[in-house]
């Protein structure tokens, strides 16, 4: 918890930063593409107030980070998720707008590209939510099981070497290819005395039920700690193996 809000709070002082070089110093160098642009392309925008207002977005977006920083140490199970959100909600929907103050000739092929890309953005950032907020299934076969879902795959109750309920999930401590937020982690993740492990997890709903392998090293459960617990007898049962 405490390395997200520094990340965060990183992120806050660094749109702070950022933004009061812009507003205060005129650091009109710090926007993209600004230096590249014709003087008389320079002097029209620095005119029209778009380095300003641009300096003023990074300013407002980190204050509205910082007033949702404590989130972070409250209950609700989507405060990062959330946060994500509106940092991008705010940057892409002030882009779009400060495309107003764009110079004439550029002002139309600005909404169109900001638009383009907050449409795609926004696209990929639903996909990736809604396949990686998708609860995994567990499924028994005749000879094996099958995770379903992201990252889910099948293996064969030959293959299992060991099955257990775990009333605490051990620390993970990287992620290595995965969907890691406050509330779920799903994917490819390094878990301390474990190993390179494949997590499909809701964090603070134990128990959780871990599976190894001949290759891998599983942790799965549900929101319902009976259906987890099913799982266990079911595996168990199937497989033979238990701690």
């Amino acid at each position: 918890m405490l390395l997200l809000f520094f990340i965060q709070l990183t992120v806050v002082l660094i749109f702070l930063l950022i933004g009061w070089a812009i507003v205060k110093k005129e650091a009109y160098g710090l926007i993209s593409s600004f230096r590249s642009r014709p003087k008389e392309e320079q002097e029209e925008l620095i005119q029209n107030g778009y380095p300003q207002k641009t300096g003023k977005l990074l300013i407002g977006t980190a204050i509205v980070l910082l007033i949702m920083l404590p989130l972070l140490f409250t209950s609700f199970p989507y405060a990062m998720e959330v946060q994500i959100g509106v940092m991008v909600v705010l940057l892409l929907g002030g882009f779009i707008y400060l495309s107003k103050y764009e110079v004439p000739k550029k002002r139309k092929k600005s909404y169109i590209i900001s638009t383009s890309i907050a449409v795609v953005t926004f696209g990929f950032l639903f996909v990736v939510s809604y396949l990686g907020f998708q609860e995994a299934e567990l499924t028994l076969r005749e000879n094996s099981f099958e995770i379903s879902g992201v990252y889910g795959d099948e293996w064969r109750f030959e293959d299992i070497t060991q099955v257990d309920l775990v009333e605490e999930m051990p620390e993970v401590y990287l992620r290595t290819n995965g969907y890691g937020m406050q509330s779920i982690s799903k994917g490819h993740f390094k878990v301390k005395d474990y190993g390179s492990s494949l997590l499909f997890i809701y964090k603070g709903n134990s128990p959780y039920l871990l599976i190894k392998t001949n290759d891998d090293t599983i942790f799965i459960n549900s929101k319902d700690a009976e259906k987890t617990k099913d799982w266990y007898y079911q595996l168990v049962e199937q497989s033979g193996e238990a701690e």
